[in-house]
């Protein structure tokens, strides 16, 4: 069967593999069909291995090469014995976290800060962007039946968004500023109208970006886009608060000037949220931090138990994940038209899908 591999830095092909055999007890043979590209699948590609396993991983034995994918959805192949939540042909997404079971974090219904945490596509034997793969049952999540292949594959992502969010605890009317209108900011966005924000103020530097992000809120709400390497962002958002400033800042840059914008934007007792993964030591303005009587978090991943909840709200048409996705392109060209576009400045793209079974 075909199957993206990744080796090392800037090695990833589509590669013939041995097929998995049929599934065990607890698992669930599937047939992905839409696959996403995540932040991490590019750092991975282009200074990796990273999270990839470099040597047997401890939960899982897993190695490189690695088959990425962990944002997708699937119909099932096959399940087997003892599984009774889902049915061969049921379309499905992944909850693709691996958790041990007994750790401090797991035992309290924390497996997303598992200590020995493995992730499908990351630092398993399978991931999505291959032919078929096998999980374990508790991870497939049944999606209704209005959802499409597409809508389902942005489960994952849109659940790393809306948990960003949540740990804000926006209340219905509050102003929220979003930094990045890459996939994380812009679900982030979208989730935040859905959950009632009056407003939505996100800072993006690339034109391209900008343009997309300007219609996230179409018939939804008001998204205000702004240039943070050309305008005062903090100031505009006091001139649309009455000098109050954001309720909320949900950070998905992943810089150091745009932790500090959350931080300069938000009014005193505000929140910031840092969703987004800095790849370098960060300076911040801690005076202004406490000045403010700020909240600052972190989040890392999503409650595992969170993706029926993301599911509904996709299929309801609150949250239309779908409007985020920037292209669509077949496995073979995963490298060429989906990672090197991404990573190419100015390039326009948001969230690239491969289609692995049409």
């Amino acid at each position: 069967m075909r199957a993206l591999r990744f080796h090392k830095a800037r090695e990833l092909h589509v590669e013939e593999v041995a097929s998995p055999g049929p599934p065990g007890p607890g698992e669930v043979l599937l047939r992905p069909v839409m696959c996403g590209i995540c932040g991490t699948d590019l750092h991975e590609y282009t200074d990796g291995p990273i999270v990839t396993p470099a040597s047997p991983h401890p939960l899982t034995g897993a190695g490189l090469p690695q088959i990425l994918g962990h944002e997708f959805s699937a119909v099932v192949a096959s399940a087997g014995p003892g599984v009774t939540h889902v049915r061969p042909g049921d379309l499905c997404t992944v909850m693709p976290l691996i958790s041990c079971g007994h750790c401090f974090e797991c035992l309290r219904g924390q497996g997303h800060l598992c200590r020995t945490m493995a992730c499908t596509g990351l630092s398993s034997a399978w991931g999505g962007l291959a032919d078929l793969a096998i999980v374990s049952a508790s991870q497939v999540v049944p999606v209704p039946e209005t959802l499409t292949a597409r809508q389902a594959a942005l489960i994952e992502p849109t659940a790393v968004a809306a948990y960003g969010v949540d740990r804000g605890r926006l209340q219905p009317g509050q102003t929220v500023l979003v930094t990045g209108a890459g996939p994380i900011g812009s679900l982030a966005t979208l989730y935040a109208l859905a959950a009632g924000a009056r407003r939505v103020v996100l800072s993006e530097p690339d034109p391209a970006r900008r343009v997309r992000a300007a219609a996230l809120g179409d018939g939804l709400g008001e998204v205000i886009t702004a240039d943070p390497a050309a305008e005062p962002v903090a100031e505009i958002i006091g001139d649309l608060t009455g000098g109050i400033g954001a309720d909320l800042a949900v950070e998905c840059a992943g810089h150091e000037s745009a932790l500090n914008l959350c931080i300069d934007a938000v009014r005193p007792q505000g929140t910031v949220v840092q969703t987004a993964l800095h790849i370098r030591p960060a300076s911040i303005r801690a005076q202004t931090l406490a000045l403010k009587d700020l909240t600052l978090a972190g989040t890392w991943c999503y409650p595992v138990q969170d993706f029926p909840r993301v599911a509904g709200l996709i299929a309801s048409g609150r949250l239309p994940a779908e409007r985020v996705i920037s292209s669509v392109v077949p496995l073979e060209s995963a490298v060429v038209g989906g990672f090197e576009r991404l990573i190419t400045r100015g390039s326009g793209e948001v969230k690239v899908l491969i289609e692995v079974a049409s």
